[in-house]
């Protein structure tokens, strides 16, 4: 598969992306200009970063007058999840891929982008990433500018059902490689039955977001690799047998 051909199929896997991003963002630029940013501020913002939950709690932060530390510490342990992915999307990247471009595909990870490029068979180009990341940049940048610009003029049942895409959209990814493998059926379900426990568990649900996202991946991704192993296929052998 040549360049062009993977760049042109990331855009393709990251348009609906991009679009979902927009609905999502633009409920962000309202909210960053409601607590005092400016348009240009709120923009900026999603232009230099790439997470929904890092955004919005980032400017909770802000407008709390909260700390440095404090920031640090909450972008920290929100976006740590991306690390996980990050690594597996490096193991999933074809052989020898220079290091600026594995660093510049781990800059565009989300879970929606890590989520098309798990779902691809075989290794994948960082071009295929390149291409979801060229419709989901500007889809969340334009959207927090939109969102910005609109300030309150728009009810907020309409902005309530803006957030709401993004679900619809993560759902719409994971779905279609769950029919064709049992085992990413097993994986969803697991998830769903550990974070339905930590939400309502008594102990548990005072865990913060991040925190149980990462708990979540980890546990059951490393159960899933424990109880569920990928088994590549053996190579070929060469006819005429070994010389």
């Amino acid at each position: 598969m040549t360049g062009m051909t993977w760049l042109k199929k990331g855009m393709q896997a990251g348009l609906p992306i991009g679009l979902a991003y927009y609905a999502v963002s633009f409920t962000f630029g309202m909210a960053a200009v409601k607590g005092g940013l400016s348009v240009f501020e709120a923009t900026m913002i999603s232009v230099l970063n790439l997470t929904s939950a890092g955004q919005f709690a980032g400017i909770e932060v802000m407008f709390g007058a909260g700390t440095l530390v404090e920031m640090a510490m909450t972008q920290f342990i929100i976006n740590l999840r991306y690390s996980l992915m990050s690594f597996t999307i490096s193991q999933k990247l074809e052989r020898g891929v220079p290091l600026f471009h594995r660093f510049i595909v781990a800059f565009g990870v989300t879970d929606e982008i890590f989520g098309v490029t798990a779902a691809q068979e075989g290794k994948v180009s960082p071009l295929f990433n390149y291409g979801a990341m060229l419709m989901a940049i500007p889809g969340w940048s334009l959207g927090t500018l939109s969102g910005a610009i609109s300030g309150s003029v728009l009810p907020q049942v309409i902005t309530s059902a803006l957030g709401v895409a993004i679900y619809a959209m993560f759902i719409g990814i994971i779905l279609p490689p769950a029919k064709h493998d049992r085992n990413v059926l097993y994986v969803i379900g697991a998830a769903m039955a550990v974070s339905f426990l930590f939400h309502h568990a008594p102990v548990l649900s005072k865990i913060s977001e991040g925190t149980t996202i990462l708990i979540v991946t980890v546990l059951v991704a490393g159960a899933a690799a424990y109880l569920l192993p990928h088994r590549e296929a053996a190579p070929p052998a060469a006819e005429g047998g070994a010389r």
